[in-house]
């Protein structure tokens, strides 16, 4: 795998885990979820927030690896 494509899918990872975040929440905050229409849903959309923070944190670390790995290459270089 090529060094710039793991920054790629880890940027895409965040991008995505902050989006579909954003659709929980506003799935959360809707009227309907809050008149006790449907708590099957509001359920569903509660996992899927905590599923999202951890797809974030998740791509998180490997920007942190991404970061450390080509630190450690400067270093050889110089």
């Amino acid at each position: 795998m090529k060094i710039d494509s793991i920054f790629s899918q880890a940027a895409l990872g965040i991008q995505r885990g902050i989006s579909s975040a954003a659709q929980h929440a506003a799935d959360i905050a809707s009227a309907g979820q809050m008149e006790g229409d449907s708590p099957t849903s509001l359920v569903e959309s509660m996992v899927g927030l905590r599923q999202d923070e951890l797809q974030v944190q998740a791509s998180t670390e490997v920007l942190k690896a991404y970061d450390a790995m080509i630190g450690s290459l400067f270093d050889e270089q110089a």
